[in-house]
């Protein structure tokens, strides 16, 4: 029951931090892909 519970609790707040964070991750690959390409000339 408890554990039930558990993993419920535990797939939901791996759903909020995955939304959470996509945005931070797409910010940060655009610039970081942007200054990286610019100095390298080449595409991660």
């Amino acid at each position: 029951m408890f554990r039930a519970i558990a993993d419920v609790l535990r797939q939901i707040g791996g759903a909020i931090a995955t939304v959470v964070t996509l945005p931070f991750r797409a910010l940060a690959r655009l610039f970081g892909g942007a200054s990286s390409s610019t100095r390298s000339g080449r595409r991660a």
